[in-house]
């Protein structure tokens, strides 16, 4: 029976600028407008930020992507640094619904993120009750060094463990297709926020439950231990 939350940050929790940031740091490596969201979600999205780079690289078809994904990484940190500076971070309306709704249940949650910026994101976030979002989670293990990234369960493992919670008892929630087999090699169940028009992905992926809006999840069912979608 479920009984704890980890969150997956970006694209579940907040509309972050990751994407934008690798792409606008793609000049001299490849034309921008290959990277499209379809590449970010299947190369990019929950890796570590080297992997992520390396994998953007070889899928551009950039010839010695290994050497040049370090110099591709660094400057891709540089402009999220910039955009978030600027205040390009905005939270999900249903997602703090849905975490607060969590929270209700007495459930505790994890964030989790393979991004060391998830933090400074999530912090300025503040909710209906007046608390920060960081401070609705018991723990945050974003940006944490994992020996192995996505779709590797290292990264649920650790948030299950500092929550005190056995695996089975937990669900994540992610919106990339990485990040579902992660969950499920981990034994957890999954939930796939689909907000990018990739459902089908993320249920090929074996995602427990697919939704593109966490409005969509029964907390009813939910506090019952399951994972079920709203009636209409």
């Amino acid at each position: 029976m479920l009984t704890a939350g980890v969150f997956a940050v970006d694209g579940v929790l907040l509309a972050s600028p990751h994407e934008r940031a690798w792409r606008d740091a793609l000049d001299g490596f490849a034309e921008r407008e290959r990277f499209t969201t379809a590449m970010y979600q299947s190369q990019v999205a929950g890796k570590p930020r080297l992997d992520g780079a390396r994998s953007a690289l070889e899928a551009l078809g950039v010839s010695d992507a290994g050497r040049h994904a370090v110099a591709y990484a660094e400057r891709k940190q540089a402009r999220l640094e910039a955009l978030i500076q600027t205040g390009a971070v905005a939270a999900f309306p249903d997602a703090l619904r849905f975490v607060e709704a969590v929270a209700a249940l007495g459930w505790p949650m994890a964030a989790a993120s393979s991004s060391r910026n998830a933090t400074e994101m999530i912090r300025p976030i503040i909710l209906s009750t007046g608390q920060s979002l960081l401070d609705i989670f018991r723990v945050n293990v974003s940006g944490r060094d994992l020996k192995r990234g996505k779709p590797d369960p290292e990264l649920c493992l650790i948030a299950a463990a500092e929550l005190g919670v056995a695996p089975a008892q937990c669900f994540v929630a992610e919106d990339a297709p990485a990040g579902i087999p992660a969950a499920r090699t981990g034994g957890m169940a999954a939930l796939g926020v689909a907000r990018l028009g990739d459902a089908d992905q993320l249920r090929a992926a074996g995602a427990d439950l697919v939704v593109t809006n966490l409005d969509e999840v029964a907390i009813v069912d939910l506090a019952g231990g399951r994972l079920r979608e709203r009636s209409p």
